[in-house]
């Protein structure tokens, strides 16, 4: 792989990040990003941007990162044993969005670059990412508008691909110790490598790209609902979900700690506040139980 096109990819991810901060204050309305850049003992390092107390936002982390070592930690080479024995490259935006009224919906986007090499040896590389959708209210229409933006930016480069990265992607944010959906998904992929690096490239940038218009207009739809305790307290108590996921089971999570990352812009996926209550059911017939029954059940949504 030629450094060009880690330049290239390094620089759309910077403008990535740029343009969604931008979006997300403008729908805020209130608050600003601040940012924080950062370096890496073992080489690289980050910009990280998050947004406190906003209007619409309770937190939001856009983070920015570029990180190389010259060797792979133990949780890539499990999932990649023929990664052993390189050096690497790793590039990414990642974004988490914690609203505060409960009936926007939390959402989590990445799109990334990974390189391996050694001497001797083709480089090993390839694109991944995604975005998916928390709600704690749910609302059809806007189920129907985020899987309707990810099937329209997935068909230029081949039909097969929304069906495929769907199902990746409720498949990844499963809770197995739950038996539970995250929440209703939407694109998950990984390992994306052909001969045609610009291919690739394309459809990572359409991903990164089309978050903002999958989300700025259901935030816009019902940031003026209102709410109150009772949908506050059922907030906080599935943001917990979202706690065990990212602790438990996020990849991303494993491989960013495990390469010396920054703690701080790693945990930044973590809400500002959450609560857990032993047993939780909820009541027979109301719009929490509707969330358990009709939205956190996979189903195809297109």
């Amino acid at each position: 792989m030629s450094s060009p096109n880690i330049i290239r990819v390094k620089q759309f991810l910077l403008q990535l990040q740029e343009d969604i901060c931008q979006q997300l204050a403008d729908e805020d309305g209130k608050a600003e990003f601040h940012e924080d850049s950062w370096t890496r003992a073992d080489g690289g390092g980050g910009r990280s941007r998050v947004l406190h107390q906003g209007a619409v936002f309770e937190q939001a982390g856009v983070n920015f990162s570029h990180v190389h070592g010259d060797q792979m930690p133990a949780s890539a080479t499990a999932h990649r044993p023929e990664l052993a024995g390189r050096s690497f490259e790793a590039l990414g935006v990642s974004l988490v969005v914690h609203p505060e009224n409960p009936y926007v919906p939390t959402s989590h986007a990445n799109v990334r670059f990974f390189i391996a090499e050694k001497p001797g040896a083709e480089p090993v590389w390839w694109f991944g990412g995604g975005f998916d959708l928390t709600p704690f209210y749910g609302f059809t229409e806007d189920a129907q508008h985020w899987h309707r933006t990810a099937h329209q930016l997935c068909q230029p480069f081949g039909g097969d691909l929304y069906p495929r990265y769907k199902k990746w992607c409720d498949e990844y944010f499963h809770l197995p110790h739950r038996n539970e959906q995250r929440g209703i998904g939407g694109l998950f992929f990984d390992d994306m490598s052909t001969p045609d690096f610009d291919n690739c490239f394309n459809f990572t940038k359409a991903v990164g790209q089309g978050f903002i218009a999958a989300y700025r207009p259901i935030v816009a739809r019902r940031k003026h609902c209102t709410w109150g305790q009772r949908e506050r307290q059922f907030q906080l108590y599935r943001r917990g979900r979202y706690v065990e996921f990212n602790l438990v089971w996020d990849r991303g999570t494993h491989f960013g700690l495990q390469t010396g990352g920054r703690t701080e812009s790693i945990l930044m996926s973590m809400p500002p506040l959450v609560r857990w209550e032993y047993d939780y059911q909820p009541q027979p017939g109301s719009e929490e139980a509707r969330l358990y029954s009709e939205f956190l059940p996979v189903k195809e949504w297109v």
